[in-house]
């Protein structure tokens, strides 16, 4: 099976999309064609796919990038079984087109609910924008396959769909927690606890516990961590690859999770949280639903209160001072990550739902 993979918005090494599901495809003997924005984000195309770089998507400078995908499928539809896309954007790329092959759409989020986190759309325009993504979801279930990143998505559409959840690699052996390092995994943002995530690492500093942030930071985000950075009170990484950043989470004391309350956030499960555990890493988050459900189920780490750098770093220090509860903790979240959450135990699943879409036998 030979299978176009497309995304104008994500990183072309974004963890669900390279390292768990074209990976699963490639490891399954199957041909990947990977469409993605290599030059604009200064990436290259790994070795065991094809790589075809598009214009990023990136704020109100969508049409480009649209446009670009709208060729490249239209020239490859005949050459391929089946297509995969990653963006919202993308339903406009593949819509309308004629002898095409099953194309899915991979819904990671919940797109009407992100809008009102979209700093560059002005305000007066999400309500109709909203209205929009609400009508395109219900023309892409009619005429596309669909996966669900996440079961809460299911209430938004009217028939069911497979859900393949962002499970993540599970290493056969972790590093024991350490005492004087917390880290960060993902992409940085106001509403993803920035603010308090710098506040909380000028405190640890006089306790001399180290914070490290690593991710993408959106243009809102990036003149506050130089800023931090500059003045020495945490490191950050700026994006990594993710096979090199989760290699980043080994032996630290705690992993954060900041989201505020946001209605993109209330449905979704943090997948940092999940990485953490998997490192055998505490988690400290603030109380998102689901994380707080993945957290006390595995009893896996500590819930803060919203936007409180303080209580941020009082539940690290307990940690720290603690190495019973912090050794119980991560032991407890790494076996929970290893049986639950394992990415191989999903990743035939997704492999099998491609085939039986694109006709052709495993």
């Amino acid at each position: 099976m030979h299978v176009l993979v497309m995304t104008v918005v994500h990183h072309p090494e974004d963890a669900r999309i390279l390292h768990r599901q074209i990976r699963a495809l490639v490891d399954a003997g199957h041909e990947v064609t990977y469409a993605a924005p290599y030059t604009a984000r200064g990436a290259v195309p790994r070795s065991w796919v094809t790589g075809v770089d598009l214009p990023r998507a990136a704020e109100r400078r969508r049409v480009t990038a649209v446009r670009a995908a709208r060729r490249l499928f239209k020239s490859m539809r005949g050459r391929v079984d089946l297509a995969l896309i990653h963006d919202p954007e993308l339903l406009l790329a593949v819509a309308g087109v004629r002898k095409r092959p099953p194309v899915v759409w991979d819904v990671h989020e919940d797109t009407p609910a992100t809008l009102s986190l979209k700093p560059w759309l002005p305000a007066f325009l999400r309500p109709p924008v909203r209205f929009l993504a609400r009508l395109m979801e219900g023309t892409a279930e009619r005429h596309l396959h669909l996966l669900l990143a996440e079961s809460a998505y299911t209430g938004r559409f009217r028939r069911p769909h497979p859900v393949v959840p962002n499970d993540t690699w599970v290493p056969d052996h972790v590093s024991p927690s350490g005492d004087d390092r917390v880290v960060y995994l993902g992409w940085l943002s106001e509403a993803r606890g920035v603010h308090e995530a710098v506040e909380a690492a000028r405190i640890l500093q006089r306790n001399k516990v180290a914070v490290e942030l690593i991710g993408y930071a959106d243009p809102r985000t990036r003149p506050i961590l130089k800023e931090a950075v500059e003045q020495g009170i945490l490191e950050w990484r700026d994006f990594m690859p993710n096979d090199e950043a989760l290699k980043r989470l080994d032996g630290a004391l705690a992993g954060l999770s900041l989201l505020h309350d946001e209605p993109n956030y209330r449905h979704s499960m943090p997948t940092k949280i999940v990485e953490y555990m998997a490192h055998g890493v505490p988690v400290i988050t603030t109380p998102s639903p689901r994380a707080v459900e993945l957290v006390e189920r595995y009893r896996s780490g500590t819930v803060v209160p919203w936007r409180d750098a303080e209580a941020i770093a009082r539940a690290v220090l307990r940690l720290r001072d603690d190495a019973v509860e912090r050794a119980g903790t991560s032991a407890r979240g790494y076996a929970a990550a290893r049986a639950n959450h394992h990415w191989p135990n999903s990743a035939p699943r997704f492999v099998s739902h491609l085939e039986e879409w694109a006709g052709v036998k495993s």
